[in-house]
């Protein structure tokens, strides 16, 4: 892959976390590129280190050794203000408890990224990216007024509120009916259409079937 089609690199990365009077390696020397526009599943038996993989990638772990690379920029070494500044310039992220905030409707909870800009058009792009969810009736239902879908296709909204590259999504589907699921698969495949790339950790055995590409952890290590 070319450095130009790349949006995230990950070489040799390793992740220990001490444990008792020794280290437990959750991250073993894994290599992945992953290019603009792909959607990729990682899957793998619990503990094998999916959400970890997914922690560094997003900048919201360090590796014990090993770099990230996003956008050609090496990124392991940048100070915590530096990689909140990366992270959302470049990073949007999708979790499978939704992380809505209860008191907010749903075209605000869309805007919170995006408050401290105070750019005069963040409501405006708001509301056109919950219309491109569906949700253009539901602008100002609270979370607990939403299914579970519908509050995870804001939480999809709400990540692509800053114009990301690359979307980070962990376990997407994990609280969704079957049906309700593949809705949300289908929006991820078309943000991909778009130039995004989509990272998706899954136990979810439907998501490889709107993937570009399914890679294995296990124990730590990308399965070959």
């Amino acid at each position: 892959m070319s450095d130009s089609a790349r949006v995230i690199s990950a070489s040799s990365l390793v992740k220990r976390y001490q444990s008792g009077d020794g280290y437990l390696e959750a991250l073993k020397g894994v290599d992945l590129d992953i290019g603009r526009g792909e959607f990729l599943a990682v899957m793998g038996p619990s503990g094998s280190g999916k959400s970890t993989l997914l922690n560094v990638l997003g900048l919201l772990d360090d590796p014990s050794s090993g770099t990230v690379e996003l956008d050609g920029e090496d990124v392991t070494t940048l100070s915590d203000r530096e990689k909140t500044t990366a992270r959302k310039r470049t990073i949007g992220f999708v979790f499978q408890n939704f992380y809505l905030i209860p008191t907010l409707t749903a075209v605000e909870n869309v805007e919170v990224p995006a408050l401290l800009d105070r750019d005069s058009e963040t409501r405006e792009r708001a509301i056109s990216l919950l219309e491109r969810v569906g949700l253009g009736d539901r602008l100002d239902h609270k979370p607990s007024e939403l299914s579970g879908g519908q509050k995870q296709r804001v939480a999809i909204a709400r990540s692509l509120i800053n114009e990301p590259r690359l979307l980070l999504a962990d376990e997407p589907t994990g609280n969704l009916d079957r049906a309700t699921g593949r809705q949300v698969l289908d929006e991820f495949t078309r943000i991909t259409d778009e130039g995004v790339a989509v990272v998706a950790v899954t136990h979810d055995p439907q998501v490889p079937e709107f993937t570009d590409r399914t890679i294995r952890i296990v124990d730590g290590e990308l399965e070959r």
